[in-house]
């Protein structure tokens, strides 16, 4: 009987899932799980976040080429529609789903791990590595991450949106190879993929529209700011409003000069390490 944890992952869709996924792989310690990814691409790069073993597999439907009727599935990817989740209900021995949406429910049958629920059979909480709440120096006056894909290169169309701010651009990883190096002449000051976690945890402001780096930002005692891509779900939005967390939308040049103007009265909520408690949870979850 083995365990996979699924994470949708794609350059239409970004890093953000695989991330959190990586983040609660580490926190689970010497358990042994294979992480299943909807990209070849980063499935073979997973080793530098830390995960031993990683397999690309194009698509949820093909979860059943790789595992076994039995075999235990953490599942994070709001893919499947509500049949497809049972059948796998039905087929893994035990089923954890993590979801984001706030008018989730709980099935009979799964554990879920919910910024928003609680309950029997649910962990409330958001996961985030313990790297983002040691202190650094932060040297870094404003950054900008956009995200980690950009298929219409809607970075590049609202280049304008951060402009006046001369911000330090944190590059993504499904950028196209041109278009990178077109980012890298129009913002003097960039990193690479790989400086990622540095740049979060330098930085004193960041703008982004990753949710996952607002809560990495947060939990690292900066000042994020979310840019609400149109092309991306709004799920977060309730969370990031208790948390104190501005936001943007349509990049609002004005509203957002507005908030980095006032930004120090901005009274941000101090983010709780709550990773191991998500990682205990799934252990006794799978009885481990």
């Amino acid at each position: 009987m083995r365990l996979f944890y699924y994470v949708h992952t794609g350059h239409r869709i970004g890093l953000d899932r695989f991330r959190r996924a990586c983040t609660i792989i580490r926190a689970l310690g010497d358990v042994d799980i294979t992480l299943l990814c909807s990209d070849f691409r980063i499935a073979a790069e997973a080793r530098h976040f830390g995960v031993a073993k990683a397999v690309g597999i194009d698509a949820v439907q093909n979860i059943p080429k790789i595992a076994e009727h039995g075999d235990k599935m953490i599942f994070d990817s709001d893919e499947a529609n509500p049949v497809m989740l049972e059948d796998m209900r039905n087929y893994f021995s035990t089923f954890i789903r993590l979801s984001d949406a706030k008018d989730d429910a709980k099935a009979a049958n799964e554990s879920l791990i919910s910024p928003y629920l609680s309950g029997d059979g649910i962990c409330n909480g958001v996961a985030v590595d313990e790297c983002y709440f040691k202190e650094k120096e932060k040297n870094i006056e404003i950054s900008y991450f956009f995200g980690d894909d950009d298929y219409e290169k809607d970075l590049e169309k609202n280049l304008d949106f951060v402009a006046e701010l001369n911000p330090d651009l944190q590059l993504g990883f499904y950028y196209f190879l041109d278009y990178e190096e077109m980012l890298r002449k129009k913002f003097t000051k960039h990193h690479e993929f790989e400086e990622y976690d540095d740049v979060i945890q330098k930085s004193k402001i960041l703008i982004t529209a990753s949710p996952q780096a607002v809560l990495e930002s947060l939990a690292a005692g900066a000042k994020p700011i979310y840019v609400q891509r149109e092309d991306h779900h709004s799920d977060f939005i309730p969370l990031f409003e208790r948390l104190h967390i501005p936001i943007v939308y349509h990049y609002e040049k004005e509203m957002l000069m507005g908030i980095i103007r006032d930004i120090n009265n901005k009274n941000y909520f101090k983010m709780e390490h709550m990773t191991q408690k998500i990682a205990n949870f799934i252990k006794d979850s799978l009885n481990l």
